[in-house]
């Protein structure tokens, strides 16, 4: 596979890092993966999965697409529950938060940019 292009399974290439799939984390010799502007994770949650502390001053944008499932994310801005395949909830920096999967849940993360 050349450094340019990349072909795979979310879930199964992203099994080291925690469901992340993209980000300045994936090291470079992986290839196109390897990220230093934007950070991708493909999050399998079952349910009662939940992140037990929030997040603190996070000076990044964060997009949760649902992909299936029922997910609830808390913001110190709100809060919002997906529960059909699309919904999505996207936050600016200095938001934090904490999520948990009110059911299986399957949901795709993007944040930008990736930082160390």
């Amino acid at each position: 596979m050349t450094a340019n292009w990349q072909a795979g399974n979310a879930a199964d290439d992203s099994t080291e890092t925690r469901g992340w799939l993209v980000g300045h984390f994936i090291d470079p010799s992986i290839g196109v993966r390897s990220q230093k502007d934007v950070e991708v994770k493909w999050g399998t949650h079952p349910a009662g999965d939940k992140r037990p502390d929030w997040t603190a001053d996070d000076q990044r944008t964060t997009l949760v697409l649902l992909v299936e499932g029922n997910f609830r994310v808390d913001t110190t801005d709100g809060s919002k529950t997906m529960t059909r395949q699309g919904d999505y909830i996207m936050w600016g920096p200095g938001v934090d938060h904490s999520w948990e999967a009110l059911a299986d849940s399957i949901v795709m993360t993007v944040r930008w940019p990736s930082q160390t």
